[in-house]
């Protein structure tokens, strides 16, 4: 079979969706990775597997989105895929519609968070809830990556069988690692027995990066930020709180980094305070690797955190209890290592990458 595997940006694909290639890959199908063109590309081309570009854009704009649907219409008709399977919400819309226009046999979808569940204007949520609706008509395989939005689809009837699938990662990278932890300090300049915080994420306001500088100025530890701003964000930029941070040497900014799990081994706490989320990958990748989690009480981190044993959930925007929450750990080796611990069997037991991408194969019919 010949599957075509449709994301918005090169970050996406990078990400996400390369695992899922592999899988398919290795059981004998040809796959065709299907996004905006970017620079994180090329190792995905480098192991061998084929990308094609078309004119993603993460706006709203009608004529973005018009090329885009061309671009993949055009494709689609070229390559003649047995398989689209289609991701994000924009993306996945357009890329569905086209399946459908160009006679491809079977359309899979998965749901990595519903824009109508983001905060916005009241206009943006209702057009995000009919062009799921619209989508769910023409999807024959129909994933949500958390509980919590494949009982939204139900509910709301967006698709006829929503599964949740769940996010992994693969526990043989993402681990502890004595080695790395010892390495990694010493790159960065920081001593063996300094609390460090870390983050994961875009850099933009939505993953709570304004409440974590400000939480993070009174505790004794460093601060990791790793991640950047893509060129397709459209969140006001963070950077005049990073300006105003009164953290000094105590904020270490990464950027975009490839060791993550090395980094994320060399750290003590992970914070991811979002204002919203689906289910995050950055997360699954902390848990897995030994990390108390302290995250936003959001309904899919409570899928992952459980409050109080494999980390902390603090309310959406609330700088006092992110403070109190890192403080706590930030003084108590002892109940990090237990939190983190936890975390860990959790995640292997929910979260193994091999598990969850083997399901989704057999769901597509791979």
């Amino acid at each position: 079979m010949k599957v075509l595997e449709i994301t918005n940006v090169d970050f996406a694909l990078r990400q996400f969706i390369l695992p899922l290639m592999r899988g398919i890959r290795e059981r004998g199908h040809e796959v065709v990775g299907v996004c905006a063109d970017g620079p994180l590309l090329e190792p995905i081309r480098a192991e061998g597997l084929r990308v094609e570009t078309v004119p993603m854009s993460r706006s709203l704009s009608p004529r973005a989105q018009w090329h885009a649907f061309i671009a993949l219409l055009a494709l689609m008709r070229r390559e003649k895929p047995d398989l689209v399977h289609a991701h994000m919400p924009i993306s996945g819309f357009l890329a569905r519609v086209a399946a459908r226009a160009a006679g491809v046999p079977r359309i899979a979808y998965t749901c990595h968070g519903y824009l109508f569940n983001q905060p916005g204007p009241w206009w943006r949520r209702h057009l995000a809830i009919v062009l799921e609706w619209i989508g769910g008509r023409v999807t024959d395989v129909y994933f949500n990556v958390s509980a919590a939005e494949a009982e939204d689809a139900r509910r709301m009837g967006l698709a006829r069988a929503p599964v949740a699938i769940g996010n992994g990662r693969d526990p043989e990278r993402f681990r502890p690692d004595a080695e790395a932890r010892a390495r990694i300090r010493v790159e960065l300049d920081t001593p063996p027995e300094r609390a460090v915080v870390v983050i994961v994420s875009r850099l933009v306001r939505a993953k709570g990066i304004p409440e974590l500088l400000t939480a993070m100025s009174g505790l004794d530890a460093e601060l990791w930020v790793v991640g950047e701003r893509l060129a397709s964000d459209h969140d006001d930029s963070v950077e005049p709180e990073f300006a105003a941070s009164t953290l000094g040497a105590r904020l270490k900014r990464l950027g975009y980094r490839e060791d993550v799990p090395a980094i994320l081994a060399a750290a003590d706490i992970f914070a991811l305070p979002s204002h919203f989320e689906g289910l995050p990958m950055s997360i699954v990748e902390a848990m897995l690797v030994g990390l108390p989690v302290v995250a936003s009480d959001l309904r899919g981190v409570r899928e992952q955190v459980v409050d109080g044993q494999t980390g902390l959930l603090v309310p959406i925007r609330s700088i006092a209890p992110l403070t109190a929450a890192l403080a706590r750990l930030v003084a108590d080796p002892g109940l990090r290592h237990a939190m983190g611990e936890a975390g860990r069997a959790r995640a292997l037991e929910r979260f193994d990458e091999r598990k969850i991408m083997a399901r989704t194969l057999d769901l597509l019919g791979l």
